[in-house]
């Protein structure tokens, strides 16, 4: 389905401005959170200047919780895989930590456990309408064709609307906690603010403004 390309576009544009953006809103002036990395997800956050102990505190509370069980986990991870799998350029969305990341969204942001957990439970019910077993314990290639009823909503069936609406909410979730994730970061090439060597104004731009280095600015400065 060459779904990476297309992620990847998604990454620079519509998902950052609605997940991410959404990741960020608080309520009733509450200590603002971030979420860390997907690789990190259910790590213990440690104190730094990047939080205040207000901030320290909630976060250890939310990832003391758990709130999925170990089979929507293990379907949380498969959908994650079939959105972002691996290939030659990076790891999969699950070797990305991206499971978790959506565990710690579910729990600092409520309003995504009803959709998600209802989703999930949507899923299981089409399979095993289809092949008589959950969507978890389908094959591969029963899971594919499953997911290719609701992956593309113009051409979804009427019927699969609640499965289009839980899909376009996991791929959201599952784009933004892979890309920013280390794998994810690294798989768009984004490298950031690096050091380099400051070696001067090039030569030819001194020259076209008759300008030129002093010899203890070569020696000193340069």
């Amino acid at each position: 389905m060459k779904r990476r390309d297309s992620i990847k576009t998604i990454a620079l544009g519509t998902f950052t401005a609605t997940s991410l953006i959404n990741a960020c809103k608080t309520d009733d002036h509450k200590a603002e959170t971030v979420a860390k990395p997907a690789d990190n997800a259910g790590a213990t956050a440690a104190a730094g200047p990047a939080r205040t102990p207000a901030e320290l505190a909630y976060y250890n509370e939310v990832v003391s919780k758990t709130f999925f069980t170990p089979d929507e986990m293990a379907t949380i991870a498969i959908l994650s895989d079939i959105i972002i799998p691996k290939d030659d350029m990076s790891g999969s969305a699950t070797e990305a930590g991206v499971p978790d990341f959506i565990e710690f969204i579910v729990k600092d942001q409520p309003q995504h456990q009803v959709p998600i957990r209802g989703g999930l439970r949507w899923l299981d019910l089409q399979s095993a309408h289809l092949y008589q077993k959950a969507f978890k314990d389908s094959t591969h290639d029963q899971q594919i064709a499953l997911i290719d009823q609701i992956a593309y909503p113009s051409k979804a069936a009427p019927e699969m609307s609640q499965g289009v609406n839980f899909f376009n909410k996991m791929r959201d979730l599952v784009t933004t906690g892979f890309y920013t994730s280390a794998i994810g970061i690294k798989d768009l090439g984004y490298k950031g603010n690096t050091p380099n060597q400051w070696i001067g104004v090039p030569e030819d731009v001194l020259k076209a403004h008759g300008l030129a280095y002093t010899e203890k600015e070569l020696k000193e400065c340069i």
